[in-house]
């Protein structure tokens, strides 16, 4: 991290979430991966496990390693692994996505019933419509609407690249991430709405959900201002549909209740 980031260099836990989403008037939180290792994801299921409002956890796995199978059948057992991320946005190949190794990987998640979230840049998107393509029956979750330029206004090539990775059925998207791509600490809600008109007329409805992106947030917003920017934009909607988004969309993605039903493990 650089000095720009410092307000970062500490430690964000569970007890200091729990009061936010408390107050925003949300049941629960999916905890996601920021680190590449295992000792990582052990601990994230470990928190999940001390605090019920973690419903789930998108931790990392090595999806390159000829190991993957293991790694997947020790930690899938767990019934708050919901799905596995790679930092792909930090790869200097932007076609890692497309390396047969990773490929081989992506193939076995579906046998543990467990999402992939795609963390890009805009310049990844192309590549990954290719992945999606080719494993249509395999959910993605597409982080932070792909990190557009927001605090420069510029739409294109994202938003036409937006719509044909949306146009795979199979891809989910979370409305998170967009503070940090705007004018930190300066932004406005207008300074949003043309992003998200795009990502809700590329994707239906019911295939977006609310994120935080809690503490990354925190460099440009706090929690409650961050979290309102959708929730104010989708008050638009007829009831149900802004339900889906505020809450039941993550819920049916990442399979919560199916994987709460999974058996557990003293593994992890």
């Amino acid at each position: 991290m650089t000095e720009k980031m410092a307000l970062l260099k500490r430690d964000f836990l569970p007890v200091d979430l729990l009061p936010l989403i408390n107050a925003a008037g949300f049941d629960g939180s999916i905890a996601v991966q920021a680190r590449q290792n295992l000792d990582e994801t052990l601990w994230l299921l470990q928190l999940a496990a001390e605090h019920t409002f973690i419903k789930g956890v998108v931790g990392w796995l090595d999806l390159c390693s000829p190991d993957l199978q293991f790694q997947l059948q020790r930690f899938a057992r767990n019934p708050k692994l919901v799905g596995v991320r790679h930092v792909l946005h930090d790869e200097p190949d932007d076609r890692f996505m497309l390396r047969p190794e990773f490929l081989r990987g992506i193939a076995l998640l579906s046998q543990f019933d467990l999402t992939y979230d795609l963390l890009l840049f805009p310049k990844h998107l192309p590549v990954a419509s290719q992945l999606v393509q080719a494993f249509p029956e395999q959910p993605f979750v597409l982080d932070h609407i792909a990190k557009p330029r927001i605090a420069d206004g510029i739409l294109s090539p994202w938003d036409r690249d937006l719509r044909n990775l949306a146009s795979f059925t199979n891809v989910f998207c979370k409305l998170s991430g967009m503070v940090t791509e705007a004018t930190w600490k300066k932004w406005k809600h207008d300074d949003f709405r043309r992003f998200l008109d795009t990502v809700f007329e590329a994707f239906s409805p019911d295939r977006l959900m609310i994120g935080s992106d809690w503490p990354v947030c925190t460099l440009s917003g706090d929690y409650e201002s961050t979290m309102q920017i959708v929730m104010d934009y989708v008050q638009q909607f007829p009831s149900p549909v802004e339900s889906g988004i505020l809450g039941g969309n993550c819920a049916r993605i990442y399979k919560i209740q199916s994987h709460e039903s999974r058996p557990s493990t003293n593994d992890l």
